[in-house]
């Protein structure tokens, strides 16, 4: 099996709104995000799949290790030498698979947050940076759509922790911040054995609306000439957009089971935004 064979078998299948917008990506851009997602999904599996901490952090650190071995033009691991292509060919930056690496170092440090502040380091080493790296591989020409960038990898992680409170709390940690969940009367024992009510709607909601004002904030952010080039970002927007309102719309139901989206409802977003996407840079060359 080659590098490149190995990162299509991680993450083919994994039914992430990663998959579905790869597929309207030019060859190249789709191979260096399959890759950047093959690590990704190699460095959160040692922290949800390892019970030991002090394990994971040897695993962890070991990564580490890989990632300066890389750069350095000598990688051991699969997916490692995958990513020697992609860094070379869109000059991707080391301190970046740094960040996602700590970001999951967080789950091993802390349980939860006292206040978003806190809550926002750890939402920009698991997804933002994620962000700006997809940003260099996709291409850009104004650097406001960094900005973009990090914020929309901010709402995905929002999104994603409301998702999966339920099974976040099942592995005893809680990414709500502490501050809110005393402000709406809510407690940890609450999250963590899923007691929902009124008190905790709101709660939930509060997290919803901020996750809504981050997609809002990095759309702002957005050139037009850099629209087309970041296609796949927004079509991964529009899916986990209608993540977020299906979270809604059941009323926050969270507890009771994973809201999820079907395959064939993500294909369809991605179809209908990359068709969208598509006529409006045809309508700005005009």
């Amino acid at each position: 099996m080659t590098p490149d064979q190995y990162c299509e078998q991680k993450t083919t299948g994994a039914g992430s709104s990663f998959y579905y917008s790869f597929l309207f990506l030019e060859p190249d851009a789709r191979r260096a995000m399959t890759i950047l997602y093959a690590f990704c999904r190699e460095v959160d599996d040692v922290v949800d799949e390892c019970s030991d901490p002090a394990i994971a952090r040897v695993k962890l650190a070991w990564w580490r290790e890989e990632i300066a071995r890389g750069f350095a033009g000598q990688p051991q691991h699969p997916v490692t030498k995958a990513l020697q292509w992609a860094t070379g060919r869109y000059k991707l930056p080391q301190e970046y698979f740094l960040e996602i690496i700590s970001g999951m170092e967080m789950d091993l440090d802390c349980n939860a947050y006292r206040s978003f502040t806190e809550l926002s380091l750890y939402c920009y080493r698991a997804a933002s940076v994620v962000g700006l790296l997809a940003a260099e591989i996709f291409g850009y020409q104004d650097p406001r759509t960094l900005k973009y960038a990090h914020d929309l990898g901010m709402a995905f992680q929002l999104t994603n922790i409301l998702r999966d409170v339920a099974e976040d709390g099942e592995r005893g940690r809680v990414y709500i911040p502490e501050d809110e969940m005393a402000r709406y009367g809510v407690s940890r024992d609450d999250i963590l054995h899923g007691r929902m009510s009124d008190a905790m709607r709101g709660l939930l909601r509060h997290q919803a609306d901020r996750a809504r004002r981050y997609y809002t904030q990095a759309f702002s952010h957005l050139p037009d000439a850099d629209r087309y080039h970041q296609r796949s970002g927004i079509i991964m927007a529009s899916v986990y957009q209608a993540l977020l309102q299906a979270i809604e719309d059941s009323n926050f139901q969270i507890f009771a089971e994973r809201v999820r989206l079907s395959p064939a409802r993500k294909i369809w977003i991605a179809w209908q935004t990359a068709r969208r996407e598509k006529r409006q840079q045809l309508a700005r060359a005009v």
